[in-house]
């Protein structure tokens, strides 16, 4: 066995060690199973060319590779499906948007590798250093051109994929995106060659076996970096205006002409293969070292201390900021576009967002280099505490190191920042304020290197913070008179809604009186009628609803029992099929109520209820008493919303979940409980239900 099939098999071994350690100890999902069976694939074609040249003739030859081909077949799909799934928090969106081709990438080579196998070679010859060359046939070209549109591709995905992380998110997947580039990369430049002269020939798949075996020890090094399977990446839909592939593509002729420089340098064609493989090796250690977060910050450090260049070029840095932040108009992008940023000019590998609610009491997570909205979720402390913590942050205003004090303000913050690395230096918490106002606050930690922050760093953060304050203040002001014009264009629309709906009530009213007239058997006009009966209540009801956001809100109070408009609205409720109520209605005092109002709010949560529970669905009704607000609660076991609904659309007008729904029901309830001085808080999860909590003040108790 010569130094080439050791290379071959050395590459096979790995390629299934790592398919094999990855299938045993990650999660499964789409990434990890079209890794662990692309891995797998690549695995078991290297070990078809360590077998043909290792062949006694050959006909012998031929069958390893044409084997090795049809192999090749199943990879474009595989790796195509694992590119657009890889730490993506979006990737079913990209899963959609590329369906077609991800058929294609399945289906094309596998038609082509194994009906048409017969025409893979033409022809053999033998090569001037004694080897065998195999001349492609139709199906052959056509096999390799596909893998080599397929390679380009995986790369531009990989690549959007890297581009879009940032900190602590790019430091996990750094390796694997390196790993599959060196791979994809070097069978890219083969394919090409095989195409171009069409012959494939072996001392190109020794190339390959080697890219193979130095990209799977990458990726290997990357499987130490905890949960690089699970990210939540979300990468633009454009295209990369300057992406490095395409770059790459550009400069192609003038490196495959340096490579050949380089290898007659060292010993011409006999010793190809070595030589390949040393120059492969030299071009990924120098790409680590380009790619290195700590070389960056040394390279800066060396040039600021000989050169006495100070710490920031503050127009520089000022300038790109800006620019990176002045055309977000939207919060999740601002959000995002600050840590990126932050993370770029401090060099912290963890930086996280948060924003403030309302009551200034909860954190919601704006953006961050490492934590996913689930885990940012655990990380939440309890309300009192965190409303303690921004009240210090606001009291101090400046950047602070919140590890430096062990006050219980700073402990509830650190807790929201955990530590990503055992040395990665003090974690530094930066208020957002603007008019006296905290609305949110930035936590940098895990610096390069674990350096310290120095008076210019404050300095600059403090600079940051203020712009982000005021750039969020912007949108949230934005926002308010997007949602006035919006009501104002609802409020027209409904006058016309509401006219057009009144004459279909009556047409319907009209049929409905002549329907018995026309239909004798009394099972079909039994039908007939009960499905006329119900739309025309539905119509008259949404007129009821939309006539009534026509004018500001009016409501009447009056000492009333919520219980009993409770029962009311629920009166008949307990025979409808398909539906478990469960009703818990504690004693309550009597609240000031416009009771006709808050019926309404009551039924629309009901029915909201029963539309997104399962057949054998339940829906649970409370009334209590909790610190001075009496509590009305409905929760169901139905398909749940996401946060991202929650958080932008509940209580907007037309934005809703249902098919057929206006998105007007949680719209008018939130104005109505909002005009009796009382709020909702809703909880839910996609596929786990949701718990709606009507909170109104109750009456102060006599003296």
């Amino acid at each position: 066995m010569d130094f080439t099939t050791l290379i071959a098999f050395g590459g096979a071994l790995f390629g299934g060690a790592l398919a094999f350690n990855t299938a045993w100890n990650e999660r499964r999902s789409v990434a990890h199973l079209s890794f662990v069976a692309g891995m797998a694939i690549l695995a078991v074609e290297s070990v078809f060319s360590g077998l043909s040249w290792e062949a006694a003739s050959v006909k012998e030859v031929l069958i390893w590779q044409r084997w090795r081909l049809v192999g090749t077949a199943l990879l474009p799909g595989l790796w195509l499906l694992f590119s657009l799934s890889y730490g993506r928090g979006n990737y079913r969106e990209f899963l959609q948007r590329w369906r077609w081709l991800l058929l294609a990438a399945f289906s094309l080579p596998l038609v082509v590798g194994i009906y048409f196998h017969e025409n893979l070679f033409a022809a053999s010859s033998p090569a001037a250093n004694g080897s065998l060359l195999l001349n492609l046939g139709l199906s052959g070209m056509v096999l390799t051109g596909l893998f080599l549109v397929s390679s380009v591709v995986v790369l531009m995905n990989l690549e959007r994929t890297y581009r879009a992380s940032v900190g602590t998110m790019r430091w996990r997947i750094k390796y694997m995106i390196l790993g599959l580039g060196v791979m994809f990369a070097v069978r890219g430049y083969t394919s090409s060659q095989a195409l171009l002269f069409h012959v494939l020939d072996p001392r190109l798949q020794i190339v390959d076996c080697g890219a193979l075996l130095v990209g799977c020890a990458l990726i290997f090094r990357s499987s130490f970096r905890a949960r690089h399977f699970d990210l939540d990446i979300y990468p633009s839909h454009s295209v990369l205006q300057s992406s490095l592939t395409v770059m790459l593509a550009g400069i192609y002729l003038l490196i495959i002409g340096l490579f050949a420089k380089v290898v007659a340098f060292l010993g011409g064609d006999q010793a190809f293969a070595l030589e390949a493989f040393v120059v492969l090796v030299a071009l990924v250690v120098l790409t680590v070292l380009l790619l290195s977060e700590r070389m960056r910050q040394r390279t800066s450090q060396f040039v600021s201390r000989h050169f006495q260049r100070p710490q920031y070029d503050y127009r520089t840095v000022w300038r790109r900021f800006t620019e990176a932040t002045a055309s977000c108009v939207r919060q999740p992008e601002l959000c995002q576009a600050t840590v990126k940023s932050v993370t770029d000019i401090f060099q912290a590998l963890s930086v996280t967002l948060w924003l403030a609610d309302e009551r200034k009491e909860k954190l919601i997570l704006g953006a961050s280099t490492f934590l996913s909205p689930a885990r940012a979720e655990l990380l939440q402390p309890d309300k009192t505490a965190m409303a303690a913590a921004l009240q210090a942050l606001r009291e101090r205003r400046e950047p602070v190191d919140i590890d430096a004090t062990n006050e219980s303000w700073a402990v509830t913050l650190r807790h929201c920042h955990p530590d990503e690395f055992r040395q990665g230096g003090n974690r530094v918490g930066v208020p957002l304020i603007v008019g006296g106002e905290i609305l949110g606050l930035m936590i940098l930690g895990d610096r390069v290197g674990a350096k310290s922050y120095s008076w210019q760093d404050y300095d600059l953060l403090k600079c940051i913070g203020d712009q982000v304050a005021a750039g969020l203040l912007d949108i949230q002001l934005s926002q308010k008179i997007l949602q006035a014009k919006e009501l104002e264009a609802f409020q027209t629309m409904s006058a016309f809604f509401v006219h057009d709906l009144k004459n279909t009530a009556n047409t319907l009213n009209l049929m409905l009186q002549n329907l018995p007239v026309h239909f004798d058997d009394p099972a079909f006009r039994a039908d007939a009628l009960r499905g006329v009966a119900n739309t025309v209540a539905h119509i008259n009801q949404l007129i009821s609803r939309l006539g009534s956001i026509r004018h500001e809100l009016q409501i009447k109070p009056v000492a009333a029992d919520l219980n009993e408009v409770v029962t009311t609205a629920l009166a008949g409720w307990e025979e409808v099929a398909g539906i478990q109520l469960i009703k818990n209605l504690s004693p309550l005092p009597r609240l000031w109520l416009d009771s006709e109002q808050m019926f309404k709010v009551v039924t629309n949560l009901v029915f909201n209820a029963r539309e997104a529970v399962l057949p054998s669905g339940q829906v649970r009704i409370e009334t209590s008493q909790q610190a001075g607000w009496a509590v009305l609660t409905v929760a169901d076991t139905g398909c749940g919303m996401s946060p991202e609904f929650l958080r932008r659309s509940l209580f907007r007008p037309f934005q809703t979940t249902k098919k057929n729904g206006l998105g007007i029901g949680m719209f008018q309830s939130k104005m109505i409980v909002e005009a009796h001085q009382g709020r909702i808080e809703v909880e839910s999860e996609a596929g786990k239900g949701a718990v709606f909590r009507v909170f109104l003040p109750l009456p102060p108790p006599k003296p």
